[in-house]
């Protein structure tokens, strides 16, 4: 490719990943209060679709996992735009409850979708020395599809249909730009196996822990951070300011690869886990103040953005030939440690309080700091480039 080229395609996967997460699956629990009333739902309920798109997002990582390299990647790109889309608007027109769980589903299965297939593009077509700038930029369209989310959400209060077919037109813009930006070849011949082989070459072991206690410790910002700023006094204007700042900042986790690059994957990793932890810690001092939810809610998109990054590269080189399976693995298991996070965080609330549950989560954070690149993974080494 050329730089122009490059260009294009980070752009191009920025707003894919942007509206596929941001859009279809983040902004879900913005609009919870709304879809309460509209729907009638319990907090059980609400728990409960959440959950449904959890599931779909694992069913889905694996399916990108095993078709991108077979179909290529902007088959399974669009056709992750495709679910984004297909989504929001369900939502957008959902007239009841099962429609409102389909469009869900849907969102929930874009984002397993979508991040193994711009990972095996971006690896295959981008220069290797520039292999983990475009990875970590491309990821960062979480940040910025958080942050778009936000502002609509204030902007339209109460008409939240038209916030998510703003969203459905939003999403179908980035997947038209992504038919035409995404390469199409599949880069190395397709395997001959159903799964690549070895499945766990070296180091597949630290990257498995490393993802599942980075997940775990994710999971009381994602699950519980506005309900606590809410319950200890925060208005919902003010924790949503606080979201839109969570993802904006969370742009700044683009500069993860270039980090990498600097300092190596290992210490790069320690540094962004790191500052998750002490972003998790500091929402647990004073999460009723706008000054401290604002500072802690920014760190720690920044810092999420940069640790989903550096999996993401992390994965590249732990499985030069099969890109999408590595990020497949690696998004799929820190996915499994939200999920588990988020159940094990809710049952020290319970026998506790909200702000021990976020110390817990912070020390989960400081362990996965620890888990870093064996000897036997050369962290720094693009993978090999292969061209289709």
């Amino acid at each position: 490719m050329t730089r122009r080229e490059e260009l294009a395609l980070s752009a191009a996967g920025l707003c894919l990943i942007g509206a596929c997460y941001g859009l279809a699956r983040f902004a879900y629990g913005l609009f919870v209060p709304s879809f309460r009333d509209e729907f009638s739902l319990d907090a059980t309920a609400t728990g409960v679709i959440a959950s449904g798109g959890y599931v779909v997002y694992c069913v889905a990582v694996l399916a990108a996992s095993v078709l991108t390299p077979r179909l290529g990647a902007r088959g399974v790109a669009v056709t992750a735009g495709a679910f984004a889309t297909a989504g929001t608007l369900t939502i957008a027109l959902a007239g009841s409850t099962p429609a409102l769980v389909l469009g869900v589903l849907l969102g929930g299965a874009s984002t397993g979708l979508v991040s193994p297939a711009l990972a095996h593009a971006v690896a295959h077509r981008v220069a290797s020395e520039r292999q983990g700038r475009v990875q970590t930029v491309v990821n960062a369209g979480t940040g910025v599809g958080v942050a778009i989310a936000g502002p609509i959400a204030l902007l339209t209060r109460d008409e939240w249909r038209e916030a998510w077919l703003s969203f459905a037109i939003l999403a179908s813009l980035a997947t038209l730009w992504a038919a035409v930006r995404v390469p199409g070849d599949r880069g190395d011949a397709p395997p001959t196996g159903l799964l690549p082989r070895p499945f766990f070459p070296p180091g597949s072991l630290h990257l498995t822990v490393a993802a599942v206690l980075a997940g775990a410790a994710s999971a009381a910002v994602w699950t519980f951070g506005r309900d606590l700023m809410v319950a200890e006094g925060l208005d919902e204007q003010g924790s949503t300011v606080a979201w839109i700042l969570l993802g904006a900042l969370g742009v700044l986790g683009a500069g993860a690869g270039d980090l990498a690059a600097r300092l190596g994957i290992p210490a790069a990793w320690s540094g962004a886990t790191l500052l998750l932890a002490g972003a998790t810690a500091l929402l647990a001092v004073a999460p009723g103040r706008l000054a401290t939810a604002s500072v802690a809610a920014a760190s720690f998109g920044a810092a999420y953005i940069a640790v989903t990054g550096l999996l993401l590269v992390w994965a590249t080189r732990v499985h030069p030939r099969s890109p999408a399976a590595g990020v497949g693995w690696a998004f799929l298991v820190l996915a499994l440690g939200q999920a588990a996070g988020s159940s094990a965080l809710g049952a020290v609330d319970e026998a506790s309080d909200a702000r021990t549950t976020f110390v817990v989560a912070a020390l989960a954070a400081v362990v996965a700091a620890m888990v870093r690149p064996t000897a036997r993974v050369s962290p720094d080494a693009p993978p090999r480039r292969t061209r289709g």
